[in-house]
């Protein structure tokens, strides 16, 4: 699957474990390594093992800064600390693009998905999250899945843009 050919998806809801911040669009690249080791000690600390790949998930703000969490799925729900906080990833449907490449290009997965809603008389149905499936040193081969939630528009509505990175 690449970002010209997304595909739909049922998923379940998925514990997560997460570090928060509100950052600029500019900060939350160089963010997210210190958000997934920071993670990651937690559930070393407390003998619990990720159960897929590091994701963020992101809700832009009325004044353009972003509500980012980033992390790792697991089993269970965790208690979580002061920094490490409890979290979902929603079930019901999703709509996935591929991107490799540079963190830089993945504005093309989210135009992928823009078109397939599009095409399929969909709207959004809360934030995208991005999970990394490679290390951040590879970044000219970096595979990231893009996934939306969706749900189908009724044929006199008009789709929102909202939540657009």
């Amino acid at each position: 699957m690449r970002a010209d050919h997304p595909e739909s998806r049922t998923v379940h809801e998925q514990p997560t474990a997460v570090l928060r911040a509100t950052l600029h669009s500019d900060e939350v690249h160089g963010w997210f390594g210190t958000a997934f080791d920071v993670v990651a000690d937690y559930l070393r600390r407390h003998g619990i093992a990720p159960c897929g790949f590091p994701f963020a998930r992101y809700h832009i703000r009325a004044d353009g800064a972003y509500e980012v969490e980033a992390g790792f799925p697991v089993a269970v729900r965790i208690a979580g600390d002061h920094h490490i906080r409890p979290s979902i990833l929603p079930a019901g449907h999703v709509v996935v693009a591929w991107h490799v490449g540079p963190y830089e290009e993945l504005g093309d997965a989210y135009a992928a998905l823009d078109d397939w809603l599009r095409a399929e008389h969909a709207s959004r149905a809360g934030d995208a999250w991005e999970v990394y499936h490679d290390a951040p040193h590879r970044s000219r081969t970096w595979r990231t899945e893009v996934i939306q939630p969706f749900t189908l528009t009724p044929a006199n509505s008009t789709p929102s843009r909202a939540g657009h990175r």
